[in-house]
């Protein structure tokens, strides 16, 4: 396969930092999807509305560009290698702390706070990988380390079915087992090098400040910001939600709802790889356009599986086969225009600000979106709980919206960064 014949073309030092760049962004998306799938259980404990338990995610999203903004500019000063280390620790103990909220409103700080540490992870893990690799390798790679989000949401699935499902534990157990991801630290520290880019910027005797690294580049940030807020209402437009969509609408156990959110991740999975290998050939804005039209019709079958099998006469295991279908189509469709997001944001940045400036972008754009998940949560109450309409709605206009973000934008390529990983 492509991507093992990339994979064995890097170095040694260059397979250990993808790996920790990908491992990073799984146990940071699986630390945050932990929450999705309990939303329903939290507002039950404490007695409140699911709309005012989504306001945690909005919380979490709203909060992520000031850990992008700060956690960036300290792996641009010092490197990105500790900073990752420090940011790995925080969103870990954080989660850890969730745990043990008495109070909805305790919760809502703390989700608040880990969406700070989060907002570090994104950026720093993948300046450090694409600073890292040959130019080459980019493509493949940026499927990879995208890839780690379905794989993180993909992980929560299986720990809710375990956790809830099978062992028992209530929602604050989810919120322990989000504490793991600390380990990933002891990796990082004994087998990944400093991004020769940085050390690279190191050795001038005189480093511009962000301003000055960012002359003539504050149209493409704000292009940027722009770019991934489409990007993260696609995401989070048929991710956050689907959960309760399968669990309130459509009154599933914690086993389908495993199931059905683990298919709708592997084809996230696949989706990424292909899409972001597919880009290194075809170009970066031809592939996001291409996957973000290809999911349009899709669309019916991830939300009305079962009511088209119902109109074919299939059973139950049937309709959930065809939900299941749609699931996987979907995700590979929306994560396909995602796996090119990493080279894409990192080859339009200048190297003196790439620790900063693509994380910061993305976490922006997750603040254009933050209100996502909420505001899918009001439709559907106020349309008698039709969350398969609304979320069907919003990604026809979304998918529309970002290929004509991505088809106005610019393209850098395989930019060059440094000659030392060019080769």
């Amino acid at each position: 396969m492509a991507l093992f014949s990339t994979l064995r073309e890097l170095d040694s030092a260059q397979r250990h930092t993808v790996l920790a760049s990908f491992l990073g962004w799984t146990l940071d998306a699986f630390d945050f999807f932990l929450l999705v799938f309990i939303i329903d259980n939290i507002a039950h404990d404490f007695g409140t509305k699911t709309t005012e338990v989504t306001f945690a995610i909005l919380l979490t999203l709203a909060a992520r560009p000031i850990g992008a903004l700060l956690f960036g500019r300290l792996a641009d000063r010092f490197g990105r290698k500790p900073v990752l280390m420090v940011d790995v620790i925080l969103f870990s103990v954080l989660e850890l702390a969730s745990a043990f909220a008495p109070s909805l409103m305790v919760l809502l700080v703390l989700r608040f706070l880990f969406g700070i540490a989060m907002g570090g992870e994104w950026g720093i893990g993948a300046s450090l990988a694409m600073e890292s690799i040959p130019a080459k390798s980019r493509g493949l790679v940026s499927g990879l380390l995208q890839s780690g989000y379905p794989c993180g949401y993909f992980i929560g699935a299986l720990a809710y079915w375990l956790v809830v499902g099978v062992m028992g534990f209530s929602w604050r157990g989810m919120f322990v087992v989000g504490a793991l991801p600390a380990l990933l630290v002891l990796y990082v520290r004994t087998k990944v090098p400093e991004s020769p880019v940085w050390q690279a910027g190191q050795r001038r005797r005189e480093r511009p400040n962000v301003w000055q690294a960012m002359r003539g580049h504050w149209g493409v940030l704000v292009y940027m910001m722009i770019l991934m807020g489409g990007f993260n209402m696609f995401s989070h437009g048929s991710q956050d939600m689907y959960p309760t969509f399968l669990k309130s609408q459509l009154h599933f156990g914690p086993g389908t709802v495993s199931a059905l959110t683990a298919i709708l991740n592997l084809g996230a999975i696949v989706g990424g790889l292909t899409f972001g290998a597919w880009s290194q050939r075809i170009g970066r804005r031809r592939a996001i356009i291409i996957a973000a039209l290809a999911a349009l019709p899709t669309i019916p079958l991830w939300t009305y599986g079962n009511v088209i099998g119902q109109w074919l006469g299939l059973a139950a295991g049937g309709q959930i086969a065809l939900l299941a279908l749609g699931a996987f189509l979907i995700q590979f469709m929306v994560q396909g225009a995602w796996g090119v997001v990493p080279t894409h944001l990192n080859e339009l940045s200048p190297n003196d600000v790439r620790g900063t400036l693509p994380g910061f972008a993305y976490q922006l754009g997750n603040l254009l979106a933050a209100a996502t998940a909420t505001a899918q949560a009001a439709l559907a109450e106020s349309h008698h709980g039709n969350y398969a309409t609304v979320m069907a709605l919003w990604l026809v206009g979304v998918s529309l919206l970002l290929a004509i973000l991505t088809w106005l934008g610019p393209e850098r390529h395989n930019a060059r960064f440094v000659e030392s990983v060019e080769a």
